[in-house]
């Protein structure tokens, strides 16, 4: 079966919360083979707006499911938690991407993994780096922490004392 990666962030309302209750509905739906610590980090762009809280998690899918099947479940995960987009990179209540699935490589117009910018954040890879370590997928942990030591991205990222349970 798959190990599908995903990367979730909220930075309005009870951010924990807000985790915990994506992770919650993902359980629903798949087996979790692990979830990192929450982190707070810098929101990323120019809009002034409050920090966030981040994880990354590790899921286990079908072999059958494809990866707009999940982009289609995680979207609507954020639609049921009241997710606005109102500003591109704005504040939001909760954000789902999908950051590896499997050994997948595609380019589409809905979705793109690995994710486009993954690379670019070190919100995604430091609890990526993590929760990789966690699951022992040394493959991940080496991708993760090469594009870690090569990212331009400066903001903080810090690890808080709040974990979410599975």
């Amino acid at each position: 079966m798959p190990k599908v990666y995903l990367s979730i962030g909220t930075n309005l309302g009870d951010r924990h919360a807000n985790l915990q209750a994506a992770v919650d509905k993902l359980t629903k739906l798949y087996h979790v083979l692990g979830v990192s610590k929450i982190y707070e980090t810098q929101p990323v762009g120019e809009v002034v707006q409050d920090d966030f809280y981040n994880i990354a998690l590790a899921l286990e899918v079908p072999e059958t499911l494809k990866p707009e099947a999940l982009l289609t479940q995680t979207q609507q995960i954020e639609k049921d938690m009241k997710r606005v987009k109102t500003i591109h990179w704005g504040p939001r209540t909760i954000d789902l991407d999908i950051l590896l699935f499997g050994d997948v490589k595609m380019v589409s117009a809905q979705l793109t993994i690995p994710h486009a910018e993954m690379a670019n954040r070190r919100f995604v890879l430091q609890p990526l780096v993590e929760v990789a370590e966690r699951i022992s997928d040394v493959a991940t942990v080496s991708l993760a922490r090469q594009l870690l030591d090569k990212t331009a991205d400066q903001n903080w990222v810090q690890p808080t004392k709040y974990e979410i349970t599975y």
